[in-house]
């Protein structure tokens, strides 16, 4: 599994503790930033993580913000791409299960390092139930094909 990982000004130090997670894991993933502390803006940050994803070149993607909300609004725009916003571990299981969400925001001002790493750890080991949630997540891409 491949992981694209980003946060803006808000979500910083729970990116970093997100990162040392992957790494005991044994996941291979890319910081694409922000590495800064000064206000910037989520989008620069959600839409290209996002297409990436999309794309194929990583499986899933970890955004991080104050909130989450702008992050997860912003890579829900990306076709292809389920993005949830997550503040606890079982949303995080139900998401994968089924939703087969491949990306998940998360707000670094709502829940603590040790809650997101929690979540990220249920979301990363959690795999699809597919059956009757399939046909579901069928629906939502036959839906986002035929909008041009």
């Amino acid at each position: 599994m491949k992981v694209a990982i980003a946060s803006d000004h808000g979500g910083i130090n729970i990116r970093e503790e997100l990162k040392s997670l992957l790494e005991e894991l044994g996941i291979e993933y890319k910081d694409f930033g922000c590495d800064c502390s000064t206000s910037v803006d989520y989008p620069d940050y959600a839409l290209p993580v996002a297409k990436k994803v999309a794309d194929g070149e990583f499986d899933r993607g970890i955004l991080i913000c104050g909130t989450g909300i702008g992050m997860s609004i912003a890579a829900n725009k990306v076709k292809g791409i389920r993005c949830a916003l997550v503040h606890d571990v079982y949303s995080a299981r139900l998401t994968r299960q089924h939703n087969d969400t491949n990306m998940i925001a998360m707000g670094e001002r709502v829940i603590g390092a040790g809650l997101a790493r929690e979540i990220a750890q249920t979301w990363l080991t959690t795999e699809f139930e597919a059956g009757r949630h399939a046909n579901r997540i069928g629906k939502i891409t036959e839906y986002e094909k035929s909008e041009q």
